[in-house]
């Protein structure tokens, strides 16, 4: 349900505006602005709106998007990496968001940064990861940072490097494909192949083959970021990845997690000019 409610009186508060709308409990519309499903129109913009004893004005706007399945979402806890103060490294776990909807920011990464990092400061995406992907990801905790490294990131400042499983042996002297060319040595394979009209390249290499699970382990790196590039570069090239339910086989339902996991992250930190590098294991 969505409500969307125009403030006649100064001084309004949203709790009590937002209960009489809608029946629900104060409490339960207290943990829907916590969780970022409440938002407040005026004469600076739309912005979420937690805070329940913040007083409104006459002539603002309040939006309350209302999904209890979304609001009572959980997903597992991230790791904290590394903690650059103006920046922090973080893994994301399978299943968590990497950006919110106005149904909610719950279950996001930068909601978990904000609400989690001592001490508390803003969180501000500058890159994003599959829900379904897992691994490495840079947060920004000023505004100013996040444009530089978004800048980085736009201008492939920032190595991005990602581990996918995928079944069968991989050899890349053996796949036939017109976006695919063999990169010098024969050993890796260069992927040019649009998605959603626009260049997308990726640069794929095995890491290992295991006979007895028939699995093998790729390591990907990205020159563009497109929605899902790895996950449709390899199902392109009849690889798709362990798990990939959206590009996988159809009759892999009860298929695991999406196997893959961006593992290394490095760049020139804005801030200090020192190399900055993080693997995972």
């Amino acid at each position: 349900m969505e409500y969307h409610i125009t403030i006649n009186k100064d001084q309004s508060n949203a709790v009590d505006l937002l209960s009489e709308a809608t029946a629900l409990s104060k409490q339960v519309i207290k943990q829907a602005m916590q969780k970022g499903a409440v938002w407040v129109s005026n004469e600076h913009g739309t912005q979420r709106l937690r805070r329940h004893s913040r007083k409104l004005q006459a002539g603002w706007e309040i939006h309350f998007y209302y999904n209890p399945d979304i609001l009572e979402t959980q997903v597992a806890p991230a790791e904290l990496i590394a903690d650059e103060k103006s920046y922090s490294i973080w893994r994301k776990p399978y299943g968590m968001l990497s950006q919110g909807t106005k149904w909610g920011d719950h279950c996001t990464l930068y909601r978990w940064a904000e609400q989690h990092l001592q001490p508390e400061r803003a969180a501000f995406i500058v890159h994003r990861l599959d829900r379904a992907a897992s691994g490495l990801m840079l947060i920004a905790h000023k505004k100013s940072m996040a444009a530089t490294l978004s800048k980085m990131f736009a201008h492939r400042k920032i190595t991005k490097r990602y581990e996918a499983v995928v079944k069968r042996q991989f050899n890349v002297k053996e796949i036939n494909n017109e976006y695919a060319d063999l990169m010098p040595y024969n050993t890796k394979l260069k992927v040019i192949q649009p998605i959603d009209s626009k260049t997308a390249c990726s640069y794929i290499e095995l890491l290992k083959y295991d006979p007895h699970t028939d699995e093998s382990v790729l390591s990907i790196e990205i020159e563009t970021g497109r929605k899902h590039q790895i996950r449709k570069h390899l199902a392109g090239l009849g690889y798709p990845i362990i798990g990939d339910r959206l590009y996988g086989p159809s009759e892999e339902t009860e298929s695991p997690d999406l196997k893959l996991t961006a593992c290394y992250l490095a760049f020139e930190c804005p801030e200090t000019h020192q190399q900055k590098e993080w693997q995972l294991d």
